[in-house]
C-alpha cells in the first residue's frame, strides 16, 4: 500500500507544482516589453508544463480508488463490496482511455474535435457523478454502509470535482486568447491587443486559485482525515 500512497502524493505534488510553473510562465507571455519571439518561447514553455497537471488530474482518480480498495472501509452496494480488484481495474482502464484523449488534445488542440468533445463529455459527467457521491457521503449517516464517518472522503471527492470544473472554466476563458495572440505574432503589439491578451489570461486566475485551493485542501483532508472514527 505504501507505493500507492507515494504515487498519490507524487500526483498531488506534480499537479500543484506544474500549475505554479504554468502560472509563472504566463506572466512572461503578457509582458509587452519582451519581443514576440521571447513571448512565444514563454508560451511554449507554458504549454509544455501544462501537460503535467493534466496527467496528474486524470491519474488522481484511479490512484484514489486503488487506495480505497487497499484500505477498505467496508463500502457495500447491493450486498457487494464496492472496492475490489474487479472494480478497480475498470477504473484504471477508463483512466488510461481518458488520459489518451487528454494527451492527444493537448498536443493537437482543436485539430481533433471529436477527441475534445469526448474529453469534455467525460469531465462534465465526472463532475456530476463526483458531486453527487460527495454530497451523499457527507450527509448520509452511514454512506454505503460505512460506519467510520467518512465525511473527509466526501469532502476530498467534492474538491477533486471542483478542480475538474475549474479546469473547464480555464478552457472556456482561454478561448479569447488565440485571436489577439495571432495578431501579436503577425502585426505586433498594440494597446488593444495587449488588453485582450491580459483579459483572457488573467480571467483564468479565479479558476487557477480554485484549483490550488482544491488540491491543497484535498491533501489536507486525505492526511488528517477529520471526523473519522
Amino acid at each position: 500500500m505504501g507505493w500507492w500512497i507515494l504515487l498519490h502524493i507524487v500526483l498531488f505534488v506534480f499537479w500543484l507544482g506544474g500549475d505554479l510553473g504554468v502560472f509563472y510562465s504566463s506572466r512572461f507571455v503578457l509582458r509587452p516589453d519582451l519581443p514576440p519571439v521571447a513571448r512565444n518561447t514563454a508560451l511554449k514553455i507554458m504549454g509544455g508544463l501544462d501537460l503535467g497537471p493534466k496527467i496528474c488530474l486524470v491519474l488522481f482518480l484511479p490512484s484514489g480508488v486503488t487506495l480505497m480498495a487497499l484500505d477498505s472501509h467496508g463500502a457495500q452496494l447491493g450486498g457487494f463490496t464496492l472496492f475490489q480488484w474487479w472494480t478497480v481495474l475498470p477504473v484504471w482502464l477508463f483512466a488510461f482511455g481518458w488520459l489518451f484523449l487528454t494527451i492527444r488534445d493537448h498536443h493537437a488542440p482543436g485539430k481533433h474535435p471529436l477527441v475534445r468533445r469526448a474529453d469534455w463529455g467525460i469531465r462534465i459527467t465526472l463532475i456530476g457523478i463526483l458531486y453527487a457521491l460527495a454530497v451523499y457521503t457527507i450527509f448520509a449517516t452511514e454512506p454505503f454502509g460505512v460506519t467510520s464517518n467518512p465525511k473527509w472522503l466526501g469532502a476530498k471527492v467534492a474538491l477533486y470535482a471542483t478542480a475538474i470544473a475549474c479546469g473547464l472554466g480555464i478552457r472556456l476563458t482561454l478561448r479569447g486568447f488565440a485571436a489577439p495572440y495571432g495578431e501579436l505574432m503577425t502585426s505586433g503589439s498594440t494597446p488593444e491587443v495587449e488588453h485582450r491578451l491580459r483579459r483572457a489570461v488573467d480571467g483564468c486566475l479565479p479558476y487557477v486559485w480554485g484549483i490550488w485551493l482544491s488540491v491543497l485542501a484535498a491533501a489536507a483532508f486525505g492526511v488528517l482525515k477529520p471526523w473519522m472514527h
